[in-house]
């Protein structure tokens, strides 16, 4: 068994094989049509995780999730177990959205309001997105904080047709 301490390896080294899955047709198909055996689907997994060097666990967890059908699933189990991961050690996930970078000061202003926000430490992922007129998007789990421009304008609109 995957202890919470190894997770974080785990998931990545399954976040690998799902991004083959993305990129490969071909891999995707071989894990998922009905074409091909079990033993087939587990000896191509079985080279894969010799090249990719995963960790007999993994292996195994890929073996018996391809074996049931559930392979297709691999980005949503990943995702819910990363949820999983973060709930048990107290923290969360935030993507921000900018459309510049920001600086190292802000970072921090950020990320220490968003720990006082949610009570937990914080983990922030940057995306650069150059749509966005000004201000950032935050998301943290299903929640959506949204101070952009467009966002404020928005508000603003809705106001004004309320009256």
């Amino acid at each position: 068994m995957i202890g919470i301490d190894d997770a974080p390896a785990a998931l990545a080294e399954l976040s690998t094989v799902d991004n083959m899955m993305s990129k490969s047709r071909e891999f995707r198909s071989l894990l998922v049509s009905p074409v091909f055996t079990e033993e087939e689907r587990e000896k191509a997994l079985r080279q894969v995780a010799v090249k990719l060097k995963l960790s007999d666990k993994v292996v195994q967890f890929l073996i018996h999730i391809t074996s049931i059908g559930a392979i297709a699933a691999l980005a949503q189990i990943i995702k819910a177990a990363m949820a999983i991961y973060l709930e048990k050690k107290k923290r969360a996930k935030a993507i921000v959205m900018t459309p510049v970078a920001v600086s190292r000061e802000y970072e921090e202003r950020l990320k220490a309001a968003l720990k006082k926000r949610i009570d937990r430490d914080i983990d922030v992922e940057y995306v650069l997105d150059p749509s966005l007129l000004g201000g950032v998007l935050v998301k943290v789990g299903s929640t959506m904080y949204d101070s952009s421009i467009r966002g404020q304008l928005r508000l603003l609109k809705d106001e004004l047709i309320k009256g």
